[in-house]
């Protein structure tokens, strides 16, 4: 058994995702990275493995730089108690530029480890970049989206 109990972990989820709604809504994303313990472990496949919330929150600042508006809603999430862990699938979406109803997504499924007060100690994401991160950014910049800036990182693995 883990240390936490469901109730905890489902208030850990809606604190997780509280802070990545407020980074999109501001485009502050030190918000969301502030969610970590100092010594968290983030696995993200297309860009290697990040140690330690400064290593994190850099990363992801970066990363969310050319779309800091992005957003995530969930389509699903599954509590692991034994293992403190909740493992959910997100689509990564970008609102359409002109029409509000139409959105650009890909998938995203994430693991993240509860480390108690309010933050967490390793998160994995698990997506294609190549085939489908790709293809909703190119369609999203195809019908009119404008990166807030140039990009600022490449992935390191496609």
């Amino acid at each position: 058994m883990g240390r936490f109990s469901r109730k905890e972990l489902k208030e850990a989820l809606r604190i997780y995702n509280e802070a990545h709604q407020k980074s999109s809504e501001t485009g502050d994303w030190s918000i969301w990275a502030s969610i970590f313990t100092d010594d968290a472990t983030y696995l993200e496949h297309a860009y290697g493995e990040f140690r330690g919330r400064k290593e994190i929150e850099k990363w992801i600042t970066a990363v969310m730089a050319p779309f800091p508006h992005m957003t995530f809603p969930h389509e699903w999430a599954c509590i692991d108690e034994e293992h403190d862990a909740i493992i959910f699938c997100v689509q990564n979406t970008l609102t359409h530029p002109k029409d509000p109803t139409k959105k650009f997504a890909f998938p995203n499924w994430t693991r993240v480890i509860y480390a108690g007060n309010g933050k967490f100690s390793f998160e994995e994401d698990i997506y294609n970049p190549a085939r489908d991160a790709e293809k909703a950014i190119i369609g999203w910049l195809s019908a009119g989206g404008k990166f807030a800036t140039e990009p600022k990182l490449k992935p390191k693995y496609r």
